[in-house]
């Protein structure tokens, strides 16, 4: 199982804490905790700032919001998804088009087979940069929580279908 690098977010008010936030950690400690592929820059990446799970064991629906540097279809928010422990993708949403006059926005996903009690990862993608570093993880019966993780944490879903076909807008 690849090294598992987390980072709990602690403040969260109408965003994500920026790096200059004194709770958290520089670059500097960062890279003492062996986490140095952790992106802090979210001019570059999408963000999420919120997810939340409706249903039942084995069918919840998901909503995630996103905060993102989209500009139109040459840099917006492809896809959220979702995946284990061990980098196994359990449901990716495809976002079809930029949200540039909408941000955050929030989108839901259809039901998706996750047990109550099943911890599973919420991250975002960036058809320009690729996956950021501020994600959530959890279960449904526990809640969703912010936290870091590092860009090389299962960068191989990146190639997992689904994929984005075009960028409506």
């Amino acid at each position: 199982m690849q090294k598992f690098l987390f980072l709990f977010i602690a403040c969260f008010s109408l965003t994500v804490c920026s790096c200059q936030d004194p709770d958290m950690p520089t670059e500097s400690e960062l890279q003492e905790m062996g986490m140095e592929s952790i992106d802090l820059n979210e001019s570059q990446q999408a963000v999420v700032t919120d997810v939340k799970a409706d249903g039942t064991d084995n069918n919840y629906t998901f909503k995630v919001t996103i905060k993102s540097p989209d500009t139109g279809c040459k840099q917006y928010a492809d896809w959220w998804e979702i995946f284990d422990q061990d980098g196994n993708l359990i449901y990716r949403r495809i976002l079809a088009h930029s949200h540039v006059d909408e941000q955050p926005f929030t989108r839901a996903g259809n039901a998706v087979k996750v047990g109550k009690d099943q911890f599973v990862y919420i991250r975002a993608h960036m058809n320009s940069f690729g996956y950021g570093s501020f994600s959530f993880s959890g279960t449904p019966s526990k809640g969703f929580q912010a936290e870091l993780i590092g860009l090389d944490f299962f960068p191989e879903l990146e190639n997992v279908e689904p994929q984005p076909k075009d960028c409506e807008f």
